[in-house]
């Protein structure tokens, strides 16, 4: 179970780092699957469940907008699996008190439409790390006979009925192709999303909406294609979410980090080709061991490497913050140049805190890779930098605090039991009366 998923009371992390990790890790459900599975249940009249679904703060948050729409609920946290009957819904409302702390809610927009061909759905929020708009969704509805409206923070949407139509993204967008795949399942006539978004969370929703009774073709290639069915061909389904692609890596990294050697166990290596091909350039070893275990491991410095970040299939943004750690105590010079979020280099002034090497210049960081990291107190500033920053705690020498934990907690279940069982000194202890004195300094080294 997940260690004080909504707590009240501030926590940190406190790691003692510089020890080779060792052991084995199973990796949990895929949170940007399991968040768009929930929400494609609302467009079927039946019930649904999934398996496979973490503990984890962005999942109690869709559970929330499930319930406000009317959907009957029941999470067996234990065993991992999630009861939901939207039989009869009972509004179209999504409140800004849900949506506005987690982006991924803004998908109940598409089955919404979709099924009862009106909602009302607040704007989106969740990390800040840049400008992520909204007007790819609204132009896909749009197309299928949607008026749109922009009402008071709220994104209004309304039609008599949905026909299908060709929609063309100027770029891959995973939310908008998942937006107007669901809410293309019931609407007239063939939709062909062109220069969709080709992630694993997408192939998993079509096979949920194929499971389910949709129609769909294409999905993990630039263009998809969905035949509308009719509101009576849908019926419940049963379904085990895929495993998540991050939290491997995370793992990945931070047994490299350490120069350790792992097992990590529940994994599609498939997901990760990117990913592991430079990890494999910076001198890693990695083996697969069985299809879905894989044995990881590092036991000399890392060299430097560049990447640019890109949709799926290239680098994934998400794992950028864990790379540049790496490289920050690589042998050389690397050049990190993220294509597509303006503010997810927030981690840099936490990493210069601990000695790191980095200089940023618009949207390309340059590392010059240092001999070690030092501990000291850092603080998350959004999901993917928190489990970064405890990445660069393990490699560092001494003891780091790392704070603002409600970050971490929307992505990583049993984040430090996991990290003890792979031999980290790590303990999650309440904040004392210091760290609330300091939480807001804005105090950081000059670069």
């Amino acid at each position: 179970m997940c260690v004080n998923i909504m707590a009240n009371v501030e926590e940190k992390l406190i790691i003692s780092g510089s020890s080779p990790l060792n052991g084995e890790v199973s990796i949990g459900g895929a949170k940007n699957a399991v968040l768009k599975l929930m929400a494609a249940a609302l467009l079927c009249e039946d019930i649904s469940v999934i398996r496979n679904v973490p503990a984890l703060s962005d999942v109690e948050i869709m559970l929330d907008v499930l319930r406000e729409l009317g959907a009957k609920v029941t999470y067996n946290k234990e065993e991992k699996f999630l009861t939901i009957d939207a039989t009869n819904l009972t509004g179209v409302r999504a409140s800004d008190a849900f949506v506005s702390r987690m982006r991924a809610s803004f998908v109940v927009l598409g089955p919404l439409v979709g099924r009862m061909k009106e909602a009302y759905v607040a704007l989106p929020g969740g990390c800040q790390i840049g400008e992520r708009r909204v007007n790819f969704h609204i132009k896909g509805l749009q197309a299928l006979g949607c008026e749109c409206k922009l009402e008071n923070g709220y994104v209004h949407a309304k039609a008599v009925k949905l026909v299908g139509d060709d929609i063309c993204f100027d770029i891959p967008s995973v939310g908008a192709t998942e937006n107007i795949m669901m809410a293309s399942v019931l609407a007239e006539g063939t939709t062909r999303i062109q220069n969709a978004a080709q992630e694993p969370e997408i192939v998993d929703l079509a096979n949920f909406l194929i499971a389910m009774g949709a129609n769909i073709e294409g999905a993990g290639t630039s263009e998809i294609t969905v035949r509308g069915v009719k509101q009576d061909d849908l019926h419940g389904v049963e379904y085990t979410t895929i495993p998540d692609r991050i939290e491997a890596g995370t793992f990945m990294s931070a047994i490299i980090a350490s120069r350790g050697k792992g097992v990590i166990r529940n994994v599609y290596p498939n997901h990760l080709t990117i990913f592991t091909g430079k990890l494999l350039e910076m001198g890693a070893k990695i083996r697969l061991i069985a299809p879905n275990t894989m044995e990881v491991s590092a036991d000399k410095r890392l060299e430097a490497m560049n990447f640019i970040t890109q949709p799926y299939p290239g680098f994934p943004t998400d794992l950028q913050a864990l790379a540049m750690t790496l490289l920050s105590v690589a042998n050389g010079v690397s050049v990190v140049t993220e294509s597509l979020y303006e503010n997810r280099f927030m981690h840099i002034t936490e990493l210069w805190k601990m000695g790191a090497n980095i200089r940023q210049s618009k949207n390309h960081a340059i590392i010059k890779g240092v001999e070690t990291l030092v501990g000291t107190s850092v603080c998350s500033t959004d999901l993917r930098a928190g489990a970064a920053l405890v990445v660069a705690a393990i490699m560092a020498k001494g003891e780091t605090e790392v704070k603002k934990l409600h970050h971490i907690d929307r992505g990583y279940e049993n984040f430090t039991q996991k990290l003890q069982g792979l031999g980290v000194n790590v303990q999650r202890v309440p904040y004392d009366a210091k760290d609330y004195e300091t939480l807001d300094s804005k105090a950081v080294p000059s670069r």
